[in-house]
């Protein structure tokens, strides 16, 4: 079974989730969850979907309003044949009997085209479900062009970026047996860009050169020159 890492993000998608599923009625229904790639988000979201039973999409940039609500449906395990609207209805009315929480991930693909977003709004009128939509660090400012939509989020979740406590949670996972300094933690943490996905690919490293070296603790000075994923370019040789 798949360790989960309860790292901060994971927190934030929780509890929002919960505000929603909670939430007194007459209030709006959406949840947006956004920031930079490698935060962790899309992590975070499938953790609490296992949690609480939620259906999960990741958005396609290919798809158009039929393959959504296609690929909702099979997320469902419901039948995929019809016409859009018939397909939409029966969407709503999974979300409405199930009382479940939908999350679209990779959100952005909506923003490119109004019937999108129109339909995404579509689903949400129609079941007065609870919607988590995940996307890049400029989604809320997208959204504001459709107001209609934009005023049916109740949270606003900024991903955050990792932390040396997020760090240590990760270490049993992709680093286990291995004692990992703080300082090398500090390091990691620091050329991330607050990237969980970077510290996770360096733990991986650090835990690959510990079993090759016999290291049961490794620190900054002992890793010495050895080079870490920082997510840039390889620059040119000379």
């Amino acid at each position: 079974m798949t360790q989960i890492a309860q790292i901060h993000n994971l927190s934030l998608v929780r509890i929002a989730s919960e505000r929603l599923m909670s939430r007194t009625s007459g209030l709006p229904g959406m949840a947006v969850l956004y920031g930079p790639a490698g935060y962790g988000k899309t992590t975070a979201a499938l953790a609490l979907a296992n949690e609480n039973r939620s259906y999960f999409v990741q958005m396609r940039s290919a798809w158009g309003r039929k393959a959504l609500l296609e690929k909702i449906l099979e997320e469902m395990g419901a039948k995929t044949a019809g016409t859009i609207p018939q397909l939409l209805d029966q969407v709503c009315e999974q979300l409405a009997c199930s009382g479940r929480m939908l999350m679209i991930d990779e959100f952005d693909y909506c923003i490119r085209n109004d019937g999108l977003i129109e339909l995404v709004r579509d689903i949400y009128e129609g079941s007065q479900s609870t919607l988590l939509l995940l996307g890049e660090e400029l989604l809320p400012q997208k959204l504001k062009r459709w107001e209609r939509f934009h005023s049916r989020v109740l949270s606003w979740i900024p991903a955050q970026p990792i932390s040396r406590h997020d760090a240590e949670i990760l270490v049993p996972i992709y680093c286990p047996n291995v004692v990992v300094n703080r300082d090398l933690l500090d390091h990691l943490v620091k050329i991330s860009g607050g990237s969980v996905r970077r510290v996770s690919v360096n733990l991986a490293a650090i835990c690959e050169a510990a079993a090759v070296e016999g290291w049961e603790t490794v620190g900054r000075e002992q890793w010495g020159d050895r080079p870490l994923y920082t997510g840039d370019a390889p620059r040119r040789a000379a």
